[in-house]
């Protein structure tokens, strides 16, 4: 006989959060990579991470990507809706060049207005600008006509390029199978000798987790997109804990 179900008499105590810090990710429909790399690199007890994937289309081309703008409010406010966020990161490196930092901030602080904004760009130039930086060398997945707005971009930030390089790829989904040995073979390739360090453009490529090996075999700080959002994520949340595995840029703070 099942018995009869009883509701206890006191009210269970609430924290007040699930997590002390939260932070959500506004991605593409086909990123195969963020999710895996904030879990591995900045999810904790401490920090929570809340993701919402916005409608995209391939092939990368400038018009696809800046076809995502008017996605990125409601994309942010469906992030736990009755709550505030400490970031929003939008992952889309090349999106950020084509819609611009400001219009991405804009949009997502129109659905929350309280939180820190990142994009993989802004991560990328204070990244490199924090491993001191002045001249690099840049590798991108894309085409001639993605990457080359990628270059200007980091030139108007008072960066001086010695090398660009690109794959000429045209399909997130195979940017993110790229083999890691082959990314570190690309990267030693696309680095200057005259470089200070190397930037590897993309959320999509599985970078983050081999940033180390790179350095190893190139001798200079190296930055991808992801380890550059997840280091500011971390840093915008109070985590300053060094982890020189992951690279040089994670022994930095943020500069504030």
């Amino acid at each position: 006989m099942t018995p009869s179900v009883v509701q206890l008499a006191r009210a269970p105590r609430l924290d007040t959060r699930t997590h002390e810090k939260r932070i959500g990710l506004v991605i593409l429909a086909t990123d195969h990579t963020t999710e895996p790399d904030f879990a591995r690199i900045v999810a904790s007890e401490k920090i929570g991470i809340y993701v919402n994937r916005i409608p995209y289309a391939n092939p990368v081309t400038p018009e696809n990507l800046r076809a995502m703008q008017g996605e990125l409010e409601q994309g942010a406010a469906l992030i736990l809706p009755d709550d505030p966020l400490d970031v929003v990161m939008y992952s889309c490196t090349s999106a950020s060049v084509m819609i611009g930092d400001a219009a991405i901030s804009g949009a997502i602080r129109a659905a929350k207005p309280d939180a820190h904004v990142v994009t993989p760009t802004a991560a990328a130039v204070a990244a490199l600008k924090t491993a001191g930086a002045r001249r690099i060398s840049v590798l991108t997945p894309y085409t001639v006509e993605t990457t080359e707005p990628m270059a200007a971009y980091f030139a108007a930030q008072g960066f001086e390029l010695d090398k660009v390089s690109c794959l000429g790829l045209t399909d997130d989904r195979q940017m993110a199978r790229i083999a890691k040995d082959e990314l570190v073979a690309f990267g030693k390739e696309a680095t200057s000798t005259q470089s200070d360090a190397l930037f590897i453009s993309c959320t999509a490529l599985r970078a983050a987790s081999i940033v180390a090996r790179i350095e190893t075999e190139i001798g200079k700080p190296v930055v991808s997109s992801n380890l550059a959002t997840a280091w500011m994520c971390l840093r915008l949340c109070g985590d300053n804990e060094a982890r020189p595995q992951l690279g040089r840029l994670m022994t930095l703070p943020l500069a504030r």
